[in-house]
């Protein structure tokens, strides 16, 4: 049986349903009539729903966590964003914000979390113990930095940060959630080859889903929050997601109708 890849809407002709600016036009002109009509694409849906409802893996090692734990509060109150869900079982979560210390002892432990977390996920290192080992980098007994064992997607700096910088480093992880690939990029799902490499590292070093899928894509270089936010700062940043989302749904529109 013969399956057709040609769009059909009644009474749009294909050709028209393969222009963009016939698309906007018709979009319009439904919407004069009083029925209301979006154009965009499946990717932009997606990733809009993800990167307003990360949850996180209930994780502080040290005292960047109390840090962590002011966000939740109701000075702070990270509700506002989305991200207030807070998950004891890695299986339900698909963020980790390593907060504190990861000693040579816990990494084991650590890794094992982060592998068993939800695809796809993502790792946010929050003070310098996490991100280089901080005031115990000479020591003997402490990782000098999580990006040994696992990807790092957002980098929050400061012995220990403020809340408004975690909460910053939080939008700028929406904001690379937000721009995704996700079908056939970040719900990558690893083949047979794939897991026995992964199998063959060893130890700390296994690979992830993550891992294959940012060397496929192309690891984006991790942001880095090196300072707390101003007004202007969060208001050009709002600017700026809304310039990302718009291209983005026009693009992707443009492509499927080709």
């Amino acid at each position: 049986m013969e399956v057709s890849k040609r769009a059909n809407i009644k009474s749009i002709p294909y050709e028209d349903f393969k222009d963009n600016d016939s698309l906007e036009r018709i979009a319009e002109e439904l919407n004069q009539g009083g029925t209301n009509v979006v154009l965009g694409s499946l990717d932009a849906v997606i990733n809009w729903g993800r990167s307003n409802s990360p949850w996180s893996l209930t994780f502080g090692t040290s005292c960047c966590g109390i840090e962590f734990m002011a966000v939740g509060c109701a000075r702070y109150d990270f509700s506002r964003f989305g991200f207030e869900v807070t998950r004891n079982s890695p299986r339900q979560a698909d963020l980790i914000m390593c907060a504190g210390t990861i000693t040579n002892k816990m990494a084991p432990v650590f890794k094992r979390l982060y592998d068993e977390m939800a695809e796809p996920k993502y790792v946010v290192a929050v003070g310098g113990c996490t991100i280089s080992g901080g005031p115990f980098k000479k020591s003997y007994s402490v990782v000098r930095g999580i990006e040994e064992l696992v990807p790092v997607d957002v980098y929050i700096p400061g012995c220990p940060p403020r809340p408004e910088a975690i909460l910053y480093g939080m939008m700028q992880l929406q904001r690379k959630i937000k721009v995704e690939k996700f079908f056939g990029g970040a719900n990558h799902k690893m083949t047979s080859e794939e897991r026995k490499q992964s199998l063959e590292q060893g130890g700390l070093h296994g690979l992830s889903n993550g891992n294959i899928a940012a060397d496929m894509l192309g690891q984006k270089k991790p942001i880095i929050v090196d300072c707390a936010p101003s007004e202007e700062d969060l208001q050009h940043l709002g600017d700026e997601i809304q310039q990302i989302e718009a291209g983005n749904a026009t693009t992707e529109t443009t492509s499927e109708t080709k």
